[in-house]
This record gives structure tokens, sequence and C-alpha cells, in this order.
């Protein structure tokens, strides 16, 4: 369990920081980009969460997929695999997976290439997507980068942004009130 008696502790000052390992590395190190990548998309998928119009299965998914992004970022923080450390398993994808099934069942099928907006919860979560998209490109590059990677944890961002896409069309009355991309519309 996490205990957290005082929230400076100023050893970052110098611009280091700790992994889950006890390893000291840079801020700005590949690893630290891709653990900060999903803590940014954890925090756009609240500020999702709280815009929310009534929708209690999307507000549930949403505060579910926060916990993963937890443990998400713990994987991301672990250089090697650490008995009892937090990684993300595959049955976390397929959950996703499902939910997205769930979501999707119920639109039109696309037409058009849907332009991020709409309502604000939707626009809200076409941030939260593009932001989880950035963090799987962190996490991609750490692992072109030598570093050990969880597969399962690119797997969980790619499927994550996908699902974020079909909740903003969930949230546009799946996909009704969706703005649509009209291919040279401005020439």
């Amino acid at each position: 369990m996490v205990k957290l008696n005082k929230i400076y502790t100023k050893t970052g000052d110098a611009g280091e920081t700790r992994l889950a390992t006890g390893q000291s590395v840079s801020k700005s190190s590949a690893r630290v980009e891709a653990y900060g990548a999903v803590d940014e998309a954890n925090s756009a998928i609240g500020l999702a969460r709280a815009a929310l119009d009534g929708d209690v299965w999307l507000g549930q998914t949403l505060e579910r997929i926060q916990n993963d992004m937890f443990d998400l970022g713990a994987d991301l923080a672990t250089p090697e695999p650490m008995e009892g450390g937090l990684t993300v398993i595959a049955a976390q994808v397929d959950r996703l997976e499902r939910e997205i099934d769930e979501m999707n069942a119920r639109q039109a099928p696309l037409e058009s290439f849907v332009l991020p907006g709409g309502s604000e919860s939707a626009a809200r979560l076409h941030v939260a997507r593009a932001i989880t998209r950035r963090a799987e490109r962190r996490a991609i590059a750490l692992g072109e980068a030598g570093e050990t990677v969880n597969p399962e944890a690119i797997r969980y961002l790619n499927r994550l942004s996908d699902l974020l896409f079909v909740a903003a069309r969930r949230a546009n009355d799946d996909g009704a009130s969706d703005v649509t991309w009209t291919p040279g519309a401005n020439r």
C-alpha cells in the first residue's frame, strides 16, 4: 500500500528521479518520458470524466481505466520485471476490447473521419485519446532505444486510444452528433 507523509522530498531538485527499482535516472530519460505521458493521459481522462453528462457506465469504465493507468505507469517505471511488481496483463487489454465492442455496437458505421469535438465531454475524450497516442509513441520509443518494455503495456495504450475514440462518439449521441471531416472543404 502507498503511504505518502510528505509531498515534497527535494530529491528531484537536481533533475533526477528514482525508478520503481530505486535506480536514479534523469527526469528527461526516455523511461520517465513514457510514464510521464501516461500520467498526462490519465489526467486528461479524469478531466473527461468530470465532463460526462450522467453516463454512469462510461464514468465507471473511465475510473477503472484510471486505476489501470497507475498500474501502467508503475510497469513503465520498472526497467526489469520485479517480484511483486505491477505489470499490465493481457486480460486488461481484453477488457478494453470488450468495452469497445459494446460501445461500437450502438454506433452507425463511420463514413468519414470525425473531427475532435461535438459535445464538451466528447472533445475532452478526444484530447485524452490524442495524449494516449503520445504515451504509446513514448513507450514504443523506449523499446526502440533498447529498453525493456512490457508488450502488453503498448497493446493497452493502443487499445485505450481506440476506446477513447469510441467513447467520444458515445458522448456525441453514439455518433449522431459527430462533426465529420469534409475533405478539401475550405479550398
